[in-house]
């Protein structure tokens, strides 16, 4: 199963580039990044938007795939290749995306992605896995 599926992530890193890093549909109004990646297995460099709160100074990502009993393609990228690029709005600048091991520590920031799009919720009732959470650090 590809993570874009009919060019979705496409169009929404299209409108992103095109509005100054504002989007519509679900995700208007959300702190939208875009997490350009290298592959893990191709090598090859991946962009994915994805739905983001703060931390400190950190970035908070979570690898919900919707719900789905695995993980998204990009977090198995981050694993392996953890230096990325961030865009937030019209900055752009490097990361380190490291997961968060500690459970307390991987719940608060969770809490803190329910906030942002309450979406996330649902998320958790709808797998038996624990979602990961990453955090992007410059």
């Amino acid at each position: 199963m590809a993570d874009d599926a009919g060019g979705w992530n496409q169009k929404i890193i299209d409108e992103f580039h095109a509005n100054g890093g504002k989007v519509g549909g679900p995700f208007e109004g959300r702190r939208l990044v875009l997490l350009t990646m290298v592959g893990a297995r191709s090598g090859q460099e991946r962009t994915t938007p994805l739905v983001s709160s703060v931390d400190g100074d950190r970035l908070v990502i979570a690898a919900s795939y919707g719900g789905a009993d695995r993980n998204p393609d990009w977090y198995h990228n981050v694993l392996a290749n953890p230096r990325v690029t961030v865009e937030v709005g019209t900055e752009k600048f490097e990361a380190t995306a490291k997961e968060v091991t500690d459970r307390a520590e991987r719940d608060r920031l969770y809490a803190g992605m329910v906030e942002e799009m309450p979406g996330f919720a649902d998320y958790e009732t709808k797998t038996d896995r624990l979602i990961p959470v990453i955090v992007l650090e410059r």
